[in-house]
């Protein structure tokens, strides 16, 4: 079942990551889509702070996967240069499934036929207003 969102400016995107925070338990597979800019990591951001690791998420275009440790461990991913199999192997992807950790992927549709079957999945696009963002969340359980 999907739940729709609209928040109004980042910091209602990432108190939005903090509500989802509180809910894991170690394990699961968040999986962002949208396009550039749209707040994945805002929400990545309150993924971290939620689970106590800090104000610390900034985008890993460069390092592929940063690691936030709270209550639970918070792996970041970006996926946005991963074109092939051989791009995926050398992140090292696949070592980091089916642990007790927290992944959150940005671009996962960029690795769409390697992430597991159960995921929450996350799509964040652009609403009617400059820093409006309706967030679409699918795979999630609970409620927010």
């Amino acid at each position: 079942m999907a739940q729709e969102f609209v928040t109004r400016s980042p910091a209602e995107t990432q108190a939005l990551g903090e509500k989802l925070a509180a809910e894991l338990v170690g394990g699961e597979v968040i999986a962002f889509t949208g396009g550039m800019g749209v707040g994945k990591t805002a929400f990545t951001r309150g993924l971290a702070i939620g689970l106590g690791a800090g104000d610390v998420a900034s985008s890993p275009t460069f390092a592929l996967v940063n690691e936030y440790r709270g209550r639970l461990v918070l792996d970041h991913f970006d996926m946005y240069r991963i074109e092939t199999w051989e791009d995926l192997y050398s992140t090292g992807f696949f070592d980091y499934l089916d642990t007790d950790r927290v992944l959150a992927i940005e671009w996962s549709e960029n690795i769409e036929s390697a992430l597991p079957e159960e995921r929450i999945v996350v799509d964040i696009r652009p609403g009617q207003e400059e820093n409006e963002r309706r967030i679409i969340i699918e795979g999630w359980k609970g409620r927010l």
